[in-house]
C-alpha cells in the first residue's frame, strides 16, 4: 500500500496501471491521451504533482517524468515552472485547417485562401512559358544549378522587405509549411522547445508536433510577444528558437512595432536563438516595417511565401538562411522534396522580375481593402480586429459565447468560421474570439451573405 492513504483525497486525475505492460510509463501515456480524449481530463485541468502521482501508483519518480514528458511533446499537457502541469486549452483542438473537401453549402470563412484577382496575370505568363519550344524542361527535376536566375528572383523579392541576403543563402521550399517544417527538421531535436505566441500559426503547431518539439507560448504586452517575457523563457524555460509572424500576425491580426523589433533580435543574438520569421504577409502591408531578420541577420531564417501574395496554388517560398544554419536546413528540404517544381520556380521568378509582380499585389490590395470594409458594414472595426489589407479579422466575442460554441453555431448557419481554441498554444487561455478568412468566399456577395449571418448571430447576444 502506499504509504499515504488516497482515499479521500482530491486528486484531478487517479489512473490504473497494468504492472504487465512494459514499459509502465508508455502505459501511463497512452491512459492520459485517452482520458484527454474522451473528455475525462477537460482543457485546463491541472494535474497532481509528479511525486503525489508516484506516490499514488507506487512506482518511480521518474516513470511518471516519462509518461508525462510523452504527453507534453505530443501537446496533450503542459508545465509551467513554479505553476504545474495543466491539459493543454488545445489538447482536442483541431489545427489542421484545410479539409481535404470544400464544406458543402458552406460559406467558407474558415481555410485562409486568397482571392482570385491574381490569377489573369499568373495564367497569361504561364500561356507565354507553354509557347516556348523547350518549355518541357520544366517538367523534369530541377537541380540546385539550374536555379540561379530564380534564386536572383528571390534575393531581389527578400530586398523588398528589407531583407538582404546573396542567392548562395536562398533556399526553395514547397510553400511556406514546407519552409517552416523543414527548418524545424533540420536544427532541432526531438525534445526541444521553441517559443511561439500564445494564440499562433496552427502549421507551426501540427509541425512541431509531428516532429515532437514543444511549442512554448511567450507572454504578451496588449498582444504582441513581451521582450522581457521571452528573456525569462529563455532563462528558465529551456526554449532554442522563436517563431513569429511580425506583420499581420495570423491569427490575432497585430504588428509589431520596429522597437520590439529591435528587442527580440537583441535577445536572440545574446541568448544565441534561432528565429523563424514567417513574411507571409509582410509586403501585403500599406507600411512595410523593417524585417527582424534586418536586426539580428546572422540568428534569422526569414521566410516569404507566394500563396498569400500571388495565389494559393503557388505553392513556392523563398527562404533565407544564415551561413551557419544553411546546410541542416538545405539538407532537411532536400530530404522532405528532392527539389522544387522548376514549373512553380519559373512562373514566380518571371513574375517577380516583370512588371506582373507589382500588379498582382496591387490587385490583392485593392480586393482586401473593398472586403475589409464590408466587414466594417456588418461588424465594425471595435470588436473585429484587423482591416486595411489584411485577408482576415479577429473577432472578438460577446459573453456568453466561447470561440468553440460560436464556430459551431455559425456553422450550423452555413458559415465556417475558426474558432480561437484553434490557435492556442499549451496551457494559455483560448481567446473568446473566431478568425474570419474574408478573402476565402469567391465574391464579395458570397462574403456578404456570411457576414449577414454572422451579424445576426452576434446581435442575439
Amino acid at each position: 500500500m502506499p504509504i499515504n492513504s488516497f482515499e479521500n483525497y482530491p486528486m484531478s486525475w487517479k489512473p490504473t496501471i497494468n504492472r504487465k505492460e512494459r514499459p509502465i510509463y508508455q502505459w501511463l501515456a497512452r491512459q492520459l491521451e485517452a482520458d484527454i480524449i474522451e473528455g475525462n481530463l477537460v482543457p485546463g485541468t491541472k494535474l497532481p504533482p509528479q511525486r503525489e502521482l508516484a506516490d499514488y501508483l507506487e512506482v518511480n519518480l521518474s516513470t511518471i517524468s516519462k509518461a508525462f514528458k510523452v504527453a507534453e511533446l505530443k501537446g496533450l499537457i503542459s508545465g509551467t515552472v513554479g505553476s504545474g502541469t495543466y491539459v493543454s486549452y488545445d489538447a482536442v483542438s483541431n489545427a489542421y485547417l484545410l479539409g481535404e473537401e470544400k464544406p458543402k453549402h458552406m460559406i467558407e470563412m474558415g481555410a485562409m485562401l486568397t482571392d482570385r484577382v491574381s490569377y489573369g496575370p499568373l495564367y497569361d505568363l504561364l500561356q507565354e512559358m507553354l509557347q516556348e519550344s523547350d518549355c518541357a524542361r520544366w517538367f523534369g527535376y530541377g537541380r540546385p544549378g539550374d536555379a540561379v536566375w530564380q534564386k536572383d528572383a528571390g534575393v531581389q523579392l527578400l530586398k523588398r522587405a528589407s531583407v538582404e541576403t546573396i542567392r548562395e543563402q536562398v533556399l526553395l521550399a514547397n510553400g511556406g509549411q514546407n519552409a517552416i517544417t523543414a527548418t524545424l527538421a533540420g536544427l532541432c531535436k526531438h525534445g526541444d522547445r521553441i517559443g511561439v505566441d500564445h494564440h499562433t500559426y496552427p502549421g507551426i503547431k501540427t509541425a512541431a508536433a509531428m516532429l515532437g518539439i514543444q511549442l512554448v507560448p511567450i507572454r504578451s504586452q496588449g498582444d504582441e510577444i513581451n521582450p522581457e517575457a521571452l528573456l525569462y523563457a529563455c532563462k528558465n524555460e529551456n526554449i532554442k528558437g522563436l517563431y513569429l509572424i511580425p506583420d499581420y500576425q495570423n491569427p490575432m491580426t497585430y504588428t509589431m512595432d520596429v522597437e520590439t523589433r529591435k528587442a527580440i533580435a537583441q535577445i536572440a543574438i545574446k541568448q544565441d536563438l534561432f528565429i523563424i520569421e514567417n513574411g507571409m504577409f509582410h509586403l501585403l502591408q500599406d507600411e512595410v516595417l523593417p524585417a527582424i531578420a534586418v536586426f539580428a541577420p546572422e540568428q534569422t531564417i526569414y521566410v516569404s511565401s507566394l500563396s498569400k501574395l500571388m495565389a494559393p496554388g503557388l505553392r513556392l517560398a523563398y527562404v533565407a538562411v544564415p551561413r551557419k544554419f544553411l546546410d541542416p536546413v538545405r539538407k532537411a528540404l532536400y530530404n522532405i522534396n528532392i527539389s522544387v517544381s522548376p514549373l512553380f520556380a519559373e512562373l514566380a521568378a518571371r513574375a517577380i522580375a516583370s512588371k506582373g509582380f507589382e500588379q498582382i499585389v496591387a490587385f490583392h490590395r485593392k480586393e482586401t481593402k473593398a472586403r475589409n470594409q464590408l466587414v466594417n458594414q456588418y461588424l465594425g472595426s471595435e470588436n473585429c480586429l484587423g482591416g486595411g489589407s489584411g485577408i482576415f479579422r479577429w473577432l472578438r466575442l460577446p459573453n456568453p459565447y466561447t470561440g468553440d460554441q460560436f464556430e459551431q453555431l455559425a456553422a450550423a448557419q452555413g458559415v465556417e468560421v475558426y474558432s480561437g481554441g484553434r490557435f492556442t498554444v499549451g496551457n494559455a487561455t483560448p481567446a473568446k474570439a473566431v478568425r474570419l478568412a474574408i478573402c476565402a468566399p469567391e465574391t464579395k456577395d458570397e462574403l456578404e451573405k456570411g457576414l449577414v449571418l454572422l451579424k445576426k448571430l452576434i446581435d442575439v447576444h
